[in-house]
């Protein structure tokens, strides 16, 4: 694990780059599967799972049968988890309901704003080392308060060409309209172009590999919105000498062990905290599963001391982590001070993890410094909004002389007939 202590503000920015994720290497790779599958849909995505995923399927689509009998394929204990978070999430979520409200910004000129539900929606949930089936219930949920007309989930099979039944019972909990058992960016391209199975859609959601990224990014010339770009999971643990280092190193090899490009970083406004979190790091690194991930992700991690809170939440702002622990007595001057977050997490009793899983809040997260303008999922990832007028006869007269200057200033002289022709009639 790599220490500084007050680094001067020149070296920040090399303090803040994420670990190297090159989509040039893949873009041909992605380029030539938007291509196959735009000449050979079904056809190509079944020989890409037989390529990729060495399973040969004889259909992509997952029966209802099969997603209504997925509750009986899961144990007790996981089926409870799922609908506690289930129920979580959706309050939350729900919460985010918005309230339109009409206002008169001039007399007789009526303005307001409604939601749209975004009708075709897309939902990748990434299979590989682990079914992350609490994606479903974090895409899928707000999906469904929005009322999204249609709710395409797309998943790679595992070794027996099957979606774990986990992701099967998330996705019947949360209604969604059709799975399908196929991954990777040729499930993107299919979702972007549309194949005889696969329906294309307007916005498709989820997180990935490298592939899947370049796939999303290029879905976007096909008249396909996404959530956001994504990069490797990160996350930022900022403490003090109230702060458990025990804790703290488990929070950081949570999320290191989502892969080895993850990036953690501790900030500690006390310096004897650095080695305490350092030597529980590598105690319980021991105890863990993942080894291989972790240790490469923890190689490349950092371990930082200010002596200064103010430096030490500007530099926070400037890396604009994904998931931000804050973990200090003086939580509320962290709190009030940050502007660049995915999902902030706040005091010794609030791991990370928590909120990957059934807290409420949503996990689908800006990474590699995009908090910075991105927002993370939520209720309005799903709705359009649609801003409505009407104005009355008195209305009109009361703004028309200020349409009219503005538009005869812009030289825009039909504009500006439009309202003098309807005045001209009123008086």
């Amino acid at each position: 694990m790599n220490k500084i202590f007050n680094p001067k503000r020149n070296t920040w920015s090399s303090l803040v780059k994420r670990p190297l994720y090159n989509l040039d290497s893949v873009k041909n790779v992605v380029d030539e599967i938007f291509n196959n599958v735009k000449l050979y849909g079904d056809k190509s995505l079944i020989d890409y799972t037989n390529k990729f995923d060495k399973v040969n399927l004889n259909n992509l689509i997952v029966s209802d049968k099969k997603i209504n009998n997925s509750e009986n394929e899961i144990d007790k204990d996981l089926k409870e988890s799922i609908n506690i978070a289930f129920n979580n999430i959706y309050k939350f979520h729900k919460n985010q309901t918005f309230n339109s409200k009409k206002i008169e910004t001039t007399q007789g000129v009526f303005c307001w704003q409604e939601k749209r539900a975004i009708e075709n929606v897309g939902l990748y949930i990434p299979g590989g080392t682990a079914p992350l089936f609490s994606s479903v219930l974090m895409l899928a949920i707000p999906a469904m308060i929005a009322n999204c007309k249609n709710v395409v989930l797309c998943s790679p099979p595992n070794d027996n060409g099957e979606l774990h039944p986990a992701i099967l019972y998330c996705a019947k909990l949360c209604k969604v309209s059709k799975v399908f058992c196929v991954g990777g960016a040729q499930s993107i391209a299919a979702m972007s172009i549309g194949t005889e199975s696969i329906p294309k859609v307007n916005k498709i959601f989820g997180p990935g590999n490298q592939y899947v990224t370049c796939a999303k990014l290029k879905s976007i010339n096909f008249n396909t919105a996404i959530d956001m770009p994504a990069g490797p999971s990160e996350l930022l643990v900022l403490a003090d000498q109230n702060a458990n280092p025990k804790y703290i190193a488990s929070d950081l090899l949570s999320q290191a062990e989502h892969g080895p490009d993850s990036q953690v970083i501790f900030v500690s406004l006390y310096k004897p905290l650095i080695n305490d979190v350092e030597k529980f790091v590598n105690d319980q690194i021991q105890n863990l599963d993942r080894k291989d991930f972790i240790n490469k992700s923890i190689s490349s991690s950092k371990l930082i001391f200010f002596d200064d809170k103010t430096e030490a939440v500007e530099f926070i702002n400037q890396y604009a982590p994904e998931h931000y622990i804050i973990n200090v007595e003086n939580e509320s001057f962290f709190i009030d001070n940050i502007v660049s977050a995915g999902s902030v997490f706040i005091g010794n009793y609030t791991p990370e993890s928590a909120g990957d899983y059934a807290s409420g809040t949503n996990h689908t997260l800006p990474t590699n410094g995009n908090a910075k303008q991105y927002s993370g999922i939520n209720l309005d990832s799903f709705l359009k909004t649609i801003t409505f007028q009407k104005i009355s006869k008195d209305g009109l007269l009361n703004i028309s002389k200020t349409v009219e200057t503005m538009a005869q200033a812009e030289g825009l002289q039909a504009h500006k007939n439009a309202v003098s022709i309807r005045v001209k009639d009123l008086n």
